[in-house]
């Protein structure tokens, strides 16, 4: 299998975080896939942001949760640039995507947009969240899933398998070769995140992983040739 390149919510090294400016710089620059995060509104739209407060990313403050979808669209999430929606993302690029949910509310309100544009073989969903990934798994069947995770030991192996997760996003910060190891007695392919320098480049080379996410697009031009 090709070594994959993962744009983080788009380009962020260089461009504002999840933002269709973002997403459309991932993709002219190559990246194989394009991460972004979902949350939903005050009124159940499936909003892109990482965190579940605005203020880090916009000119705003308060919990997403609490804005309704017209509120977020007043913020500025960084060079002029809206608070997205998802639909939106799957309109202005034409790359594959991971999607990744906090919580089962924003699994189901996925789930619809999934089977109402059929994305099973275009989204593929992860999230650090194990009953999040159960609960996409059941609302569309056949979609592709990921487990996320930070601070884990060997037994990610076994949470992944437990909800038919087929991949692993893991820290490198943390990633040892037993794990790696481990993963692979059960079929599971693996990332490794943040790829952001030569240094992780060659780490996650070393260990055979599957794929990088990165905060820059230059990792797509020396990654293919770096052992």
């Amino acid at each position: 299998m090709n070594f994959l390149t993962i744009g983080h919510r788009g380009v962020m090294g260089v461009e504002p975080e999840n933002t269709l400016r973002s997403f459309i710089a991932a993709q002219a620059a190559g990246l194989d896939l394009i991460e972004l995060d979902l949350h939903l509104s005050k009124d159940g739209a499936l909003v892109v942001m990482h965190d579940a407060d605005v203020a880090r990313t916009t000119d705003g403050k308060g919990p997403i949760a609490e804005k309704t979808l017209a509120e977020l669209r007043e913020l500025d999430a960084g060079r002029g640039e809206r608070v997205p929606v998802f639909e939106e993302v799957l309109d202005a690029v034409r790359a594959p995507l991971q999607a990744e949910i906090k919580d089962v509310a924003a699994a189901r309100a996925l789930a619809e947009v999934m089977h109402r544009r059929d994305l099973v073989s275009r989204v593929e969903v992860i999230s650090f969240h194990d009953e999040a990934i159960a609960e996409i798994a059941r609302l569309v069947p056949g979609v592709r899933t990921a487990l996320v995770a930070s601070r884990y030991g060997a037994d990610v192996v076994e949470r992944a398998t437990a909800v038919g997760a087929t991949t692993l996003v893991l820290n490198i910060r943390r990633l040892t070769l037993e794990i790696v190891e481990h993963a692979r007695k059960a079929d599971l392919r693996i990332i490794g995140w943040v790829v952001n320098t030569q240094d992780d480049l060659r780490l996650v080379r070393a260990l055979q992983l599957d794929g990088a996410t990165t905060d820059y697009p230059e990792i797509k031009r020396t990654g293919r040739f770096t052992a």
